[in-house]
Formats: structure tokens, C-alpha cells, sequence
């Protein structure tokens, strides 16, 4: 018990959000952007439109570099130390883009109350869409060798299964859920600004084991790689030119706001209301990793022990995102 929730109401809205940001330190651009989102609501902000779409480029980079590592991870765990480099290799050249591009490895503090904290210029995604490029094509070469492994195949095919009648009834979210046959995701299914006017190809697959937890991290790093040649290309027309902050307005006595945003692991939700003079008095911030721990239970029963790791790390939950 961190105290998180408590500390939030000792802090500005302003403040707030670098404490969002490090609820859970692998999601800091999804906590960021859903409690951006959640003052905004109270306030009645609306942030410039170029800065949402860097918003979304921030999002997808951090959804492309934890499966990545996850991935990488995941060859480790069955003896595959060549996908374990080849993948490390990747996620790091991506955290080195942005701590150039944007001031830190993990993009905290990117995302504030009204905007972001940088713009990107265009050298920068110059840089960002040569790096996605290259990704694409190892990733697509990496794949491949997962998928023809007959060893790496063995260890994750019908490991760590949650079929989908189970998914459904204990509301498995997230890319894991995904993976299980639930057909969700919030950037499809409830977009918001800018990703409704993105069209997210969701991946989804009926398996439910490591094999298929694996198969669309692979996707939905693919995608997000996709998507971020898309962002670019709104970045640089006319219509996102311009500002990339509205300054916060003041919050009325007894108003409440949400912020709701797909994360890489799943849906990261802040739910927020003010007290008097525009003060914090309660903040909750809901991790994904509550709905899934349950499902990682079930998912270990009648596997072998030397199996737990790899399928723990197939859905590597968030122990700091509710330990609040």
C-alpha cells in the first residue's frame, strides 16, 4: 500500500499529474493522458488539436516498446537467448529515440494537464519514421523465427490457456483478453480523439495460451508502428500546426471526471473529483492488472512448474498499478 490515492489529494491539479504518471512506471504515457483527460473534463479545458495527436504518437510508442520487451522476455524464458537480444536490442533503440526526441526513456512527463510538454519537430520525425520503418522489417524477420521454432512453439502452445467462455466471464482486458477471444479495444470499439480519426486494426486471436498472448503483442507492435507513420503525417499537415498547451481553467466545487485510455496492457482508467477551490479530493487510478490477476490464477492451473514464468511474463500484470 503506496498511499497513492491519499498523496493525490495533497497536490494540485497541475501537480497531480506527475504523480499519475508514476502510478505504474511501464504505462506513464496511458496514466498521464487519462488524467489529463479527467482534469480536462472538470475543467472544461480543451487541449490544442496537434497536441492529441502527439498524445498518440507518445501512446503507440510506449505500447510498441513494452511488447517488444515482453517479447523479447518471453524467447528468454524458453531458452530463445537470440530473441531475448534481438528484441532487447530493438526496445532499446526505441527508449534512445525517446529520450532524444522527448526527455526521457519512458516518455514521463510528456503528457500534462492541457497539452504535452514538447513538440516535435521535423527532424524529429524524420528520425521517428526511419526508426518505425527498420523496426518493422526485424520485427516481421523475429517473428517469423518465433514462429518457425519448433522448441519456442512447444513451450508456448496450449501453455497458460484461458479459453474464451472464461475470458468473458471474469472480463479479461487488455491484449491478453484480446488474445482470448475478447474483441475489445477502446481506440476501436470507443474512440476518442484523435483515434477516431485512425482506423486501429485490432488484433485478435481465440487460443488464449502463451502462443497467442505472444502472436498479438507481435500485431499490435506491428500496428502501432503503422499507426505512428499515420500520426506523422497529420503532424505535418497544416491542420495540427499551432499550439501544443491550453492553460487549465479552474474546476467548479463537486465536479467529477474520467479519463479513460487504451494502455498497452489494457484499459487505464482515472476517475477524479474535486472538492473545494478546485482541489483534489479523491483520485482513483484503476490498472488493468485488477481485472487480470484472477485470470493469471487460472491460467497457471495444470501447467508445469517451470512454465510459471513464461506464462507470468505472457501477461506481465502491474503489481505497482493497484498497489496504491
Amino acid at each position: 500500500h503506496k498511499g497513492i490515492e491519499k498523496r493525490f489529494e495533497a497536490l494540485s491539479l497541475t501537480d497531480g499529474a506527475r504523480l499519475a504518471g508514476r502510478v505504474s512506471g511501464d504505462s506513464t504515457v496511458a496514466y498521464a493522458w487519462a488524467y489529463a483527460m479527467a482534469v480536462e473534463g472538470v475543467t472544461a479545458t480543451t487541449p490544442p488539436p496537434r497536441t492529441l495527436w502527439l498524445r498518440a504518437l507518445l501512446l503507440e510508442r510506449e505500447r510498441a516498446a513494452n511488447h517488444l520487451g515482453d517479447l523479447g522476455f518471453l524467447g528468454n524464458d524458453a531458452a530463445l537467448s537470440f530473441g531475448f537480444a534481438q528484441l532487447s536490442r530493438l526496445k532499446e533503440d526505441m527508449l534512445r529515440t525517446n529520450l532524444a526526441l522527448f526527455g526521457h526513456r519512458y516518455l514521463m512527463d510528456a503528457i500534462i494537464p492541457g497539452g504535452v510538454a514538447r513538440d516535435l519537430n521535423a527532424e524529429g520525425a524524420a528520425r521517428i519514421r526511419a526508426e518505425a520503418q527498420s523496426l518493422a522489417n526485424e520485427i516481421g524477420v523475429i517473428k517469423r523465427i518465433y514462429d518457425d521454432h519448433a522448441g519456442l512453439q512447444d513451450r508456448f502452445l496450449t501453455t497458460g490457456r484461458v479459453k474464451p467462455e472464461l475470458a468473458a466471464q471474469l472480463g479479461l482486458t487488455g491484449f491478453a483478453g484480446r488474445a482470448s477471444g475478447q474483441a475489445w479495444d477502446r481506440r476501436v470499439e470507443l474512440p476518442h480523439a484523435p483515434y477516431d480519426n485512425l482506423e486501429v486494426r485490432m488484433a485478435t486471436h481465440r487460443n488464449g495460451d502463451v502462443a497467442a498472448r505472444a502472436t498479438v503483442r507481435f500485431e499490435e507492435a506491428l500496428e502501432s508502428l503503422r499507426l505512428m507513420g499515420e500520426i506523422l503525417d497529420r503532424l505535418a499537415a497544416g491542420t495540427t500546426a499551432g499550439e501544443i498547451n491550453a492553460p487549465i481553467k479552474q474546476a467548479p466545487d463537486a465536479a467529477f471526471g474520467v479519463g479513460w485510455i487504451e494502455g498497452w496492457r489494457g484499459e487505464v482508467l482515472i476517475a477524479l473529483h474535486i472538492g473545494k477551490d478546485g482541489a483534489i479530493h479523491r483520485c482513483h487510478a484503476h490498472d488493468p492488472s485488477w481485472q487480470n490477476w484472477p485470470l493469471l490464477e487460472h491460467a497457471v492451473i495444470g501447467n508445469i512448474v517451470p512454465d510459471f514464468p513464461l506464462i507470468n511474463k505472457s501477461f506481465n500484470l502491474s503489481y505497482s498499478g493497484q498497489d496504491l
